[in-house]
């Protein structure tokens, strides 16, 4: 879907790859099974999809309700948020909070989410994001909904400018050739790793025949939905 100017609140929105195959298996590893330590090579994927000559004055990640963060144990995007920070070399910032845990998103159409959305975040200190430039890192990007509604907020504060970057894009696209031997390969990695985990803590992967490749993709302003 091709979203008009007024109906987007960031500038440029930027992934890596589509949520499928073993990128979808790696993001259900991490979430889920709560293999952290898969945090560091994707987010090094993540930065690999920014374009360079892109420049950002801070970081935020996506912020989770208090409740559910103290359920999983982490909030993910944060996880993703912080190695990028530190690659571009700028503060990963705690301004933005969530206040409203609000429904799951998964099954809500555009304006459900939108609706469900509706004052769940707010900012402290919003002085201090005045004419900055502002990266908000989350994990998956479906419809944008959730990166609208906080964007909305850094913009109201007077972010000069606000992109969002996330892991995967939950729609079809082309692959790019080249990546799915690494992701493969941590895929087999971390799926090693669970078998460590205490009991509880892991999930069933689906099996999947589906091998693409996550390219780096992303969609400027005007085409991000």
């Amino acid at each position: 879907m091709v979203c008009r100017e007024s109906d987007v609140n960031f500038d440029a929105a930027y992934s890596y790859g589509s949520y499928e195959g073993t990128l979808r298996d790696l993001i259900h590893l991490f979430k889920y099974a709560r293999v952290e330590s898969l945090s560091l090579p994707l987010s090094r994927h993540m930065a690999g999809a920014l374009p360079r000559d892109e420049r950002f004055d801070l970081v935020l990640a996506m912020p989770m309700h208090w409740l559910k963060r103290w359920l999983r144990g982490f909030n993910q995007a944060e996880l993703l948020a912080a190695p990028i920070a530190r690659r571009l070399g700028v503060p990963l910032a705690r301004n933005l909070k969530r206040k409203k845990l609000g429904k799951p998103q998964a099954g809500l159409d555009l304006a459900e989410r939108m609706t469900n959305l509706k004052d769940a975040f707010y900012l402290r200190h919003p002085e201090q994001l005045a004419g900055r430039r502002i990266l908000l890192v989350d994990d998956v990007l479906t419809t944008g909904a959730t990166l609208r509604s906080a964007s909305a907020l850094l913009k109201k504060a007077g972010a000069r400018r606000v992109c969002a970057l996330a892991l995967a894009r939950a729609e079809r696209r082309y692959p790019a050739a080249g990546s799915t031997a690494a992701l493969s390969a941590l895929s087999a990695t971390a799926s090693a790793s669970t078998v460590a985990q205490p009991s509880g803590c892991g999930i069933g992967i689906p099996t999947t025949t589906d091998e693409h490749s996550q390219g780096a993709l992303h969609a400027r302003s005007g085409s991000a939905s």
